[in-house]
């Protein structure tokens, strides 16, 4: 079995080749082909593969080329990681942002828009060619944002495009882990959009055991997100929120704690894996060593702002290790093996939310056979979360507008109208000061 990575020259790439040499099991993926624009990153990243490989009877074969046609041909699975504009872009997209006040994260809000729009013409670029070179290939998207950039594939590929995130994983594990329960023990029912959703029931053995760790403050501060809301808000919510939503209810903090930090996470995440590709260039230096030093100081450093301006102290150990390659590993096996799986995913909705129409792309807990991703039916949100869904949702769709049309006047409506920019002027001169700083935003007219 083939698949393809675009973005193969990402640093996250070595989470998913290494989960691929623990699966020795019939039907497993053979060849991975690395495509990426940059040269120079496939060479680094082609290195710590072949150092994880050493020892391994049987490796899947790594090959790396730049052209992307070439890397679709014959792919069965196609893990779609790209990074528009690289990491300088993400530390623009922060800086103009918060020049305005307003956040910048690459995902939430101002900085998640201007991503948005540089990203969308290229996904639906490969979207499109993919239908062409592999029409029968599975696309997994793990490009941010991840909900949008996949409802912007879904349009030329249908349900053959699905997307996955590791923040649901890592939040369902920490509050199994709090309850006592092994993460395949437990059903999270787990509702909303990427990065704006909530757990709102953890079945173990047909028990909902979520109103005992909301009815226990001390349990309650006993993992990240208790200590990143706070007991008494989560008690209130009925509800564990993703850590994105401290973006929302913590926004005025945040945005602070993010002016106030001595560089932003895009910045810092540009500055350490430029460090990381040099070093890993070099005969001389064991790239992989390279690339497990860098991805600890990474993992350990992940939402610092947040954590600090709620006084969360430090991540625990237990939450540094990766998550999304597990998914999408998962997500494969159970597609190309028929082992039916439940994962939550990112999908076209269906039914699942009676608040949005059938084709917008949800967060949702899914059947996987192979036939693909089918949401499970869903209890209705509770009002609060409903409009937060809602808003960000018809934010999704004027960026949607704005990237087909190439019109700057939806561009300016989507920041207007998204819950964390709260002017019209601000969205004005947030859409100057983009299209200033990006050259891919020059189709904005």
């Amino acid at each position: 079995m083939r698949l393809t990575i675009l973005g193969g020259g990402g640093f996250r790439v070595p989470l998913v080749y290494g989960a691929l040499l623990t699966d020795h099991a019939e039907g497993r993926v053979t060849e991975v082909v690395l495509h990426d624009l940059d040269d120079r990153r496939l060479r680094a990243v082609s290195r710590v593969l072949a150092e994880q490989a050493a020892g391994v009877p049987d490796p899947p074969r790594v090959t790396a080329t730049t052209d992307l046609d070439e890397a679709l041909r014959g792919a069965d699975f196609v893990f779609s990681a790209i990074r528009v504009g690289g990491l300088a872009g993400r530390a623009e997209d922060e800086r103009v942002a918060l020049a305005e006040g307003v956040l910048g994260q690459e995902t939430v809000g101002a900085g998640g828009i201007a991503y948005g729009l540089r990203t969308v013409p290229v996904a639906v670029d490969i979207a499109r060619r993919v239908a062409r070179r592999a029409p029968g290939a599975w696309v997994i998207n793990f490009t941010n944002p991840a909900g949008l950039v996949t409802e912007a594939m879904s349009r030329h590929l249908g349900d053959r495009v699905i997307g996955i995130c590791d923040s649901p994983v890592g939040l369902g594990r920490r509050i199994a882990r709090v309850l006592g329960a092994g993460p395949g023990e437990a059903f999270v029912d787990y509702v909303g959009l990427n990065h704006l959703g909530w757990v709102r029931g953890l079945r173990v053995a047909g028990r909902d055991r979520l109103p005992d760790l909301l009815a226990d403050p001390a349990l309650l501060a006993s993992f990240e997100e208790g200590r990143l809301f706070g007991p008494e808000w989560l008690a209130s919510l009925g509800a564990i929120p993703n850590e994105y939503l401290h973006y929302y209810y913590f926004n005025r903090e945040t945005v602070r704690a993010y002016q106030g930090a001595e560089r932003t996470r895009g910045a810092f995440l540009r500055d350490q894996q430029a460090r990381f590709y040099e070093e890993a260039g070099d005969p001389g230096v064991s790239a992989l060593a390279a690339w497990d030093r860098t991805r600890a100081e990474r993992e350990a450093t992940y939402m610092a702002e947040n954590r600090e301006s709620a006084g969360a102290g430090e991540r625990e150990e237990a939450d540094l290790s990766g998550g999304y390659e597990e998914v999408a590993l998962a997500l494969m096996r159970a597609i190309a093996r028929d082992e039916r799986a439940t994962l939550i995913l990112n999908v076209r909705n269906r039914s699942t939310l009676s608040a949005l129409d059938a084709d917008a792309v949800v967060e949702v807990p899914c059947l996987v056979d192979a036939n693909g991703a089918h949401p499970l039916a869903a209890d209705p949100l509770p009002g609060h979360a409903t409009g937060l869904v809602c808003a960000v949702k018809a934010v999704e769709r004027e960026v949607l507008a704005a990237a087909a049309s190439g019109s700057r006047t939806t561009a300016v409506k989507a920041f207007a109208l998204h819950p964390l920019v709260d002017s019209v002027t601000v969205a004005r001169r947030l859409v100057e000061g983009y299209t200033r700083a990006h050259p891919g935003l020059a189709y904005l007219k």
